[in-house]
């Protein structure tokens, strides 16, 4: 088998600041702690081409100072933001379990059929995933990318890529500051990914 034309290595964000909560688009920085745990997910490593990176803080920040520190350009791609949690943004599930317990439960148990309140449907943001990451897969053969964004947006990736049901990403771990990697090859010019390692140093 010939090698891949296009490697994309994926990293979540790190820990943000205000605690767990439905954060979403929710624009929070990462606290000390979150930038330390992604310097320490690359090893001191910088093999890219370029990087690309939500606009979301949490995500960007940290993609700025590394394009910067290396001389790598960096694209913003909106596409890569996290779902929309609607009135659910900022909120906790302690919180929701108080006001919206039987809203939270059917999310819990469906999230493909019920949507917070004003929030983006998960069917809506796995087909805008999608579209940027086909985009992105229009980078020349032989480069090598730093894609940094958040667990939801990873999980819909291995979902597209592996063949995981919607209503199973939930079982999908991903950490803050994990670290995976997909090897993209064409197939008679049909891009076809493949995961060669997650949740660890590739």
């Amino acid at each position: 088998m010939s090698g891949p034309s296009l490697i994309v290595d994926l990293l979540r964000h790190g820990e943000p600041c205000g605690g767990p909560r439905y954060r979403g688009q929710t624009d929070d920085p990462l606290t000390g702690r979150g930038w330390l745990q992604m310097y320490r997910a690359l090893h001191g490593d910088c093999p890219w081409d370029a990087l690309v990176s939500s606009p979301l803080s949490r995500c960007r920040a940290f993609a700025e100072r590394l394009a910067a520190r290396h001389r790598l350009p960096l694209l913003l791609a909106p596409g890569l933001t996290e779902i929309d949690f609607g009135r659910w943004e900022g909120l906790t599930a302690a919180t929701l379990m108080q006001h919206e317990a039987a809203a939270l439960g059917r999310f819990w148990r469906d999230p493909v059929r019920h949507t917070p309140h004003g929030g983006e449907t998960l069917g809506d943001f796995t087909a805008r995933t999608i579209d940027a990451w086909q985009a992105l897969l229009a980078a020349p053969p032989g480069r090598h990318l730093l894609l940094v964004t958040h667990g939801g947006t990873i999980r819909v990736l291995l979902h597209h890529i592996l063949g995981i049901p919607l209503l199973k990403l939930h079982q999908v771990e991903v950490p803050y500051a994990c670290r995976s990697r997909l090897h993209v090859s064409r197939v008679d010019g049909v891009p076809s990914a493949r995961l060669v390692a997650h949740g660890a140093q590739p």
